[in-house]
């Protein structure tokens, strides 16, 4: 089950990798400020830098092991624009964010 990624939000001080942060690769992309982590052995997406909360972790939670992801509830996203697909979107997701040499505003979009 390691080829998933759910992701949870983590605080930036609460992350400590125990193990093979060696193996770790970094990519990085457009703005730089999202920093995404893979495995080099596997390319399994480990945890991301959250562009919109570059204080927090997003953690894929299928690389811990002994971790039921079925415990948690779980709200989708489309991944073009990262909106929400769900019945309760949480009031602190305003959707993308936009670069701030842009000057317009995204459009934002709830499927709920």
């Amino acid at each position: 089950m390691k080829r998933n990624a759910l992701m949870v939000k983590v605080p930036e001080v609460a992350l400590h990798i125990e193990q093979g942060e060696q193996l770790l690769s970094l990519y990085v992309w457009n703005s730089g400020r999202a920093k995404h982590y893979f495995c080099r052995r596997c390319g399994i997406y480990v945890f991301h830098r959250k562009r919109a909360a570059p204080d927090h972790f997003g953690v894929n939670i299928f690389c811990l092991d002994g971790f039921d992801a079925t415990a948690l509830p779980v709200r989708a996203t489309e991944g073009a624009g990262m909106n929400l697909v769900c019945d309760d979107p949480r009031p602190e997701w305003p959707g993308p964010r936009v670069p701030a040499m842009r000057s317009e505003k995204p459009a934002v979009s709830r499927r709920c």
